[in-house]
């Protein structure tokens, strides 16, 4: 079932999201399926569980459409259930990022290329496990989720008040999606 993605502006975006168990979501799987599903549906590598409304550690990830640039990635698709990233190495690289809860805005943010994650998969499983590149920039992109934070928290202050009125725009409904979502500054019975 394809969710609405929370837009920009709703408070569980910038809140720190709890351990899964399984009383925080007692229906994890079918959660993990339909967060993949609103994914591809709104064309992105990456979904984390604050996106469509719920405060908890969780995010999944396809960056097989990276796969011309990194061919390592063709199938890197997983789900990632109480992440920690352990460790952040590298000299930090800039690329164009953008998020599905902030449609029409892309900003360059710098990151580092190789990160270490300890996490567990939809079975339970705990992995532990080093990822470089493009995959690890979604991955910290998404757990940046997870802590609260959006990728608009890492531009300068200059550039965050030249987005201003864009973001405020966004929590009023003010833009096109063409995926369905939940403006926080948007009135119901209007």
């Amino acid at each position: 079932m394809k969710l609405p993605i929370v837009a920009y502006g709703d408070p569980v975006l910038k809140k720190k999201a709890v351990e899964v168990t399984p009383e925080t979501e007692p229906n994890l799987k079918q959660l993990i399926d339909d967060m993949f599903e609103t994914m591809y549906a709104a064309r992105g590598v990456g979904l984390a569980a604050p996106q469509v409304g719920k405060s908890i550690r969780l995010f999944v990830i396809d960056a097989s459409p990276f796969e011309d640039d990194e061919p390592e990635l063709k199938d890197f698709r997983k789900a990632f259930i109480n992440a920690q990233i352990l460790d952040e190495t590298g000299e930090e690289w800039c690329f164009n990022e953008g998020c599905l809860s902030i449609p029409d805005v892309r900003e360059d943010v710098y990151r580092k290329p190789t990160i270490r994650i300890a996490y567990e998969d939809e079975n339970g499983q705990h992995h532990e496990e080093t990822i470089k590149g493009l995959a690890a920039r979604v991955v910290q992109h998404e757990y940046d989720h997870i802590e609260g934070k959006l990728f608009t928290d890492k531009l300068s202050p200059l550039r965050k008040r030249m987005l201003e009125k864009r973001l405020n725009d966004i929590s009023r409904g003010m833009v096109k999606a063409d995926y369905k979502m939940k403006f926080p500054a948007v009135k119901k019975g209007r």
